[in-house]
């Protein structure tokens, strides 16, 4: 096997070896299949190939399943029957590991910023509507032309804040922002700080180069994304997932075909990326999935139907692996056709047929070969892994992060002066300025009271009475409110320094320079 090895990840046996060719795992594919067939086996058998060949790999683990490819593997004699009847020398091994977890409790956290994820993708996971995902997108406007760092909700609500209490000002340099408007994006804040969201957000953000990391000994190591809490929110899932994918394509060089690829990434339960997103947004994840393979990234959708990733998608996807599919209603049996017109077909059997006979550790294998082009699909036995089947115990995953090479990195937040502290530095100050003006009013009203001579004493009147004096007129103050002073002082400020906005990539989040 080991020349099989080094040409690419050996999947396993059908009338020949299947090979997933490392030439062409940038062109990307999915692995499709029901509930219990297998699909978790196969992504960790492609996951640990890739890391024996040097290929970092980062996938999402949604049922905690994943988490053994850390262990070294203890075959069963079922197993170990596969392996011989295929004809491989199986050899227990684990898979270098790092586990991360947005909420960082089964893992390093992961966080990033709200500049940096940008109004487009944060308008999907707050499920805003047309005008809302607007009015996101100016407060978004004015924090960047203002040099305002959006580091964590904090900082949004206090900009939000303020584009809602000087919603005149800015609606007439940015377009019309309804008070209204803003405070439903606000309740939405407060749902997906409630669903644990508001941690993904601040710093220490995420490096990607800790996701490309390789051992001393050359191997590539595995990041596993412990979802099995995530999943729960699937919006917040699948932004998190399409927001790395955005900031691979923006951050990384083109590289073109290389002889393997730079990283390999696993989306898992993909079918919650393509569900109810807007058109617009859809157009940009094709594009990216398009352009960004030449990048040396490999993107595998996991799902259980290849329906339901769009056909501009699928389309791309040069490599699959289908698994068992039922298909009992009228909409199973459109996406059981499909999956089978997905592929090359084999004249010595019905692919929609096989497909709905396979059993578990079976799979419908079709690989792109050495001119890219895809091979005939072939019923094909799964290798087993080497790695462990099954979880990982609370003891071994806290020994795997004890050891971790980004130990203690990411662990404890940050929190630098950002928007919400730099605008109430800017609040109070234009109050200060305020107050020293009241109080320099007062000293030239009590100067010009000592320079005016005393009113003379009123005579009586004829009938006894006394003249009534005219009331003065009370002083008018010059007095700002708190709002208004803050708002004049930060409209100024935005108005002075239009054109100074940042750079923010394809899908809207901000480019890192």
């Amino acid at each position: 096997m080991s020349d099989q090895d080094q040409a690419g990840v050996y999947l396993g046996q059908s009338t020949k070896a299947e090979t997933l060719l490392f030439r062409r795992t940038n062109r990307h594919g999915v692995v499709a299949g029901a509930t219990g067939t297998g699909k978790t086996v196969t992504l960790q058998i492609m996951a640990q190939g890739f890391a024996d060949a040097g290929v970092p790999v980062f996938a999402a683990d949604v049922k905690g399943d994943l988490s053994g490819i850390c262990q070294i593997g203890t075959p069963n004699e079922k197993l170990l029957a596969r392996a011989q009847q295929i004809g491989l020398e199986l050899v227990p091994e684990a898979a270098p590991t790092i586990f991360w977890d947005l909420f960082g409790r089964k893992g390093h956290p992961i966080r990033t910023t709200m500049s940096e994820v940008g109004p487009l993708l944060l308008a999907l996971m707050l499920e805003l509507n047309d005008v809302q995902e607007a009015v996101l997108s100016v407060t978004f406007r004015v924090a960047d032309d203002e040099g305002l760092l959006l580091l964590d909700i904090e900082d949004l609500r206090a900009v939000l804040a303020y584009v809602s209490e000087h919603a005149d000002e800015i609606g007439r340099r940015y377009g019309n922002v309804a008070p209204a408007t803003v405070a439903a994006i606000q309740r939405a804040l407060l749902q997906v700080e409630d669903q644990g969201g508001a941690g993904f957000f601040g710093e220490p953000a995420l490096q990607l180069s800790d996701l490309m990391r390789t051992t001393p000994e050359g191997k590539g190591i595995v990041s596993v994304l412990d979802a099995t809490t995530l999943i729960n929110s699937p919006r917040l899932y699948s932004t998190f997932l399409l927001w790395l994918m955005s900031e691979l394509f923006e951050q990384l060089p083109e590289v073109g075909d290389p002889d393997k690829p730079k990283l390999v990434f696993f989306f898992d339960e993909a079918h919650l990326l393509f569900r109810d997103t807007p058109k617009a947004l859809m157009e940009k994840v094709e594009q990216v999935v398009r352009l960004i393979r030449s990048k040396g990234v490999g993107i595998y959708f996991v799902t259980q139907n290849p329906a339901d990733i769009p056909d501009t998608v699928l389309a791309q996807l040069g490599n699959r692996i289908q698994h068992a599919l039922r298909a009992y209603t009228p909409s199973e049996q459109r996406g059981l056709r499909a999956a089978s017109d997905s592929f090359r077909p084999n004249p010595d059997f019905d692919t929609a047929t096989a497909i709905q006979e396979l059993g578990v550790g079976e799979a419908l294998v079709s690989t792109l070969d050495e001119k890219g082009a895809p091979t005939v699909v072939q019923k094909t036995l799964i290798r087993p892994p080497a790695s462990r089947l099954g979880p990982v115990t609370d003891a071994e995953r806290a020994a795997v992060m004890a050891a971790s090479p980004v130990r203690g990195v990411y662990d404890t937040p940050a929190n630098r002066q950002s928007a919400h502290e730099l605008l109430q530095q800017r609040a109070e100050a234009a109050i200060a300025q305020a107050d020293a003006r009241d109080a320099q009013q007062d000293r030239l009203d009590r100067a010009e009271q000592d320079r005016t001579p005393p009113a003379p004493r009123s005579r009586s009147t004829p009938s006894g009475g006394s003249r009534a004096r005219t009331p003065a007129a009370p002083r008018r103050s010059n007095r700002q409110s708190t709002a208004e002073a803050f708002g004049k002082s930060v409209a100024r400020s935005v108005g002075s320094q239009i054109g100074r906005a940042l750079v923010r990539g394809i899908l809207g989040s901000l480019t890192r320079r």
